[in-house]
């Protein structure tokens, strides 16, 4: 009774003792691995957020941490999703803010109130709640929001200026209507780097591909004075840790983010559900579906303290 009390607030303190020189050789190698790739990726996804691009290391920074030491899987990486980075985009700006505070003020909610709705999942033994989920609902629902990605991110492939929080065919409208303006250098620049990732990939799938592709891009962009010739560039970040903070939790801010907060952690359930569980296919490893609800919420919970500058 005692060790399966345990197991659940504390799963980390079972594992920890079963390893060993040789998985903690491993286990950094990994740890190496994942944190090459989140590089590219936890900026990009920042940005499909709406996000300043420090914000995506940040969430793979804590929440990933949080959600190794209390979830069930021995080989899941969590972190920001481009999926999640494009519903969190979506109920931010259905909210509105007006200025960049209030913006992380509201992510900071939506974080806590996420992990709040996961970990009582979890622990009111609700995990089997994703087999009831289809393959195809999952399917479509990735495919619509790679769409929306695509979409919102030609713009600055082509370098061009189109107004913001604009619905999927507004901005594709805007974008054929401000076509001419299509600044070639940063066009060339994208493609370069789109290239050198996908052909990379092909190459060797054990080389990080995107983190290549930026280095290639950057470097193309700097021997062409890109920036000289109105290629935006990503701004400097502030190179410090995240910062505490505290969620707002005043009843109308609940009752305007409780919605979205449940979309967002159904989705991000079904998403690491889903992961972890191919994965042990692999590793035969036993998946405890409750547990993984639990460290989720619990990712998700403490990363709701920490994300805002």
């Amino acid at each position: 009774m005692l060790n399966a009390i345990i197991s659940t607030l504390f799963p980390f303190l079972i594992w920890a003792k079963k390893q060993t020189p040789e998985t903690v050789k491993k286990d950094l190698i990994a740890g190496i691995t994942g944190a090459v790739l989140v590089l590219p990726q936890g900026v990009a996804y920042a940005y499909i957020a709406g996000l300043p691009p420090e914000i995506g290391l940040y969430t793979a920074i804590v929440s990933a941490s949080v959600a190794a030491l209390f979830g069930s899987s021995f080989h899941m990486i969590s972190g920001p999703t481009a999926a999640l980075s494009i519903v969190v985009a979506s109920i931010v700006h259905q909210i509105g803010y007006s200025s960049t505070t209030e913006q992380m003020l509201i992510v900071v909610t939506l974080s806590f109130l996420t992990g709040l709705i996961q970990f009582l999942l979890g622990a009111l033994r609700l995990g089997a709640l994703v087999n009831f989920i289809s393959h195809t609902v999952i399917v479509g629902f990735t495919t619509g929001a790679a769409l929306l990605i695509a979409t919102s991110q030609i713009k600055h492939l082509l370098g061009i200026e189109v107004a913001s929080r604009l619905s999927f065919i507004q901005e594709i409208g805007a974008i054929l209507k401000h076509v001419e303006e299509v600044n070639f250098y940063a066009l060339i620049i994208g493609i370069a780097t789109l290239a050198t990732s996908i052909a990379i990939k092909l190459i060797n799938k054990r080389l990080p591909n995107l983190l290549i592709g930026m280095i290639i891009g950057s470097v193309i962009c700097f021997f062409a004075n890109g920036q000289n010739y109105g290629v935006v560039m990503v701004e400097s970040m502030s190179g410090t840790l995240p910062s505490f903070s505290l969620p707002d939790l005043s009843s109308s801010r609940i009752s305007s983010l409780f919605s979205g907060a449940f979309a967002v952690a159904l989705l991000g359930l079904i998403e690491a559900v889903s992961i972890a569980r191919a994965i042990s296919v692999r590793s035969k490893q036993i998946i405890d579906g409750n547990q993984e609800f639990i460290g989720q919420g619990m990712s998700n919970l403490i990363g709701g303290f920490f994300l805002a500058t």
